[in-house]
């Protein structure tokens, strides 16, 4: 199998190198072994209640005191993210539990027609590459976020035509790791077009809300030996702002 950065992309090495995370499971600030034994989910759900966007809160722990799930139930106003960041300190700060985000499920009630989220950090493509193994093709997408990274992967033909729908295929994926709320994303189409003088690349996803579905377009100037690059960008152009309006993360 040969390996080779796409166009104006610089290659990502190992995809899965420092995707594998440990989970920490029941931490002790004092670092007594008894303090697991003393504590109380329930004291733990109305310390999180008394955040200002948390209504309702349900802490899960095995006998030994160790958490496995966190649900919580918000208002809008603010980002799942932040609101998870939130859960994360009053545990740590007040009984010296470290939370894996991965814990905390947020779902967000509520609202006037008025509300818009919080804009917050959006997702920037860091790499694109591509591996062609005989008559198939691996495409990786890179995006991160603040301080997250995620690697989205699509497999398929070599053909040209079907080359930018993986690269927006692996943008879509890599999306899903950053945001809980894409995976009601799905590729539609994705090509480079001609306007006047310049080459753009235009995708349209599929948001699937059921009952309803809707399509949204998305586009990005390609910058010279960048067609893989601006692809991804334009799924982001089409994702970022409809994706702040799905309110439920986990």
């Amino acid at each position: 199998m040969s390996s080779e950065p796409w166009p104006g992309g610089a290659a990502t090495g190992d995809p899965l190198a420092g995707d594998v995370e440990v989970v920490p499971s029941h931490v002790a600030a004092s670092g007594r072994d008894d303090v697991a034994e003393d504590f109380d989910p329930i004291d733990l759900e109305r310390e999180i209640c008394r955040l200002p966007d948390v209504s309702i809160a349900r802490v899960v722990a095995e006998p030994d005191g160790r958490v496995t799930e966190v649900h919580v139930v918000a208002t809008p106003g603010k980002r799942p993210k932040q609101i998870v960041r939130d859960i994360q300190s009053v545990a740590l700060a007040s009984f010296g539990i470290e939370l894996d985000r991965r814990l905390v499920s947020v779902v967000q009630l509520g609202g006037s027609a008025g509300y818009r989220p919080e804009p917050g950090p959006r997702p920037s493509v860091v790499a694109v590459t591509a591996e062609a193994n005989g008559l198939r093709s691996l495409v990786r997408v890179t995006l991160t976020r603040d301080d997250e990274e995620a690697v989205g992967f699509a497999e398929g033909s070599i053909a040209t035509t079907a080359r930018h729908r993986l690269v927006a295929a692996a943008t879509v994926d890599a999306l899903r790791q950053l945001e809980p709320a894409a995976e009601c994303v799905d590729v539609d189409h994705a090509e480079i077009v001609r306007v006047g003088s310049l080459d753009v690349a235009v995708v349209t996803v599929v948001f699937v809300l059921p009952p309803a579905e809707q399509i949204v377009s998305g586009s990005a100037v390609v910058r010279p030996q960048q067609e893989g690059h601006a692809v991804a960008r334009a799924v982001l152009d089409a994702t970022n702002r409809r994706l702040a309006f799905v309110n439920v993360a986990g």
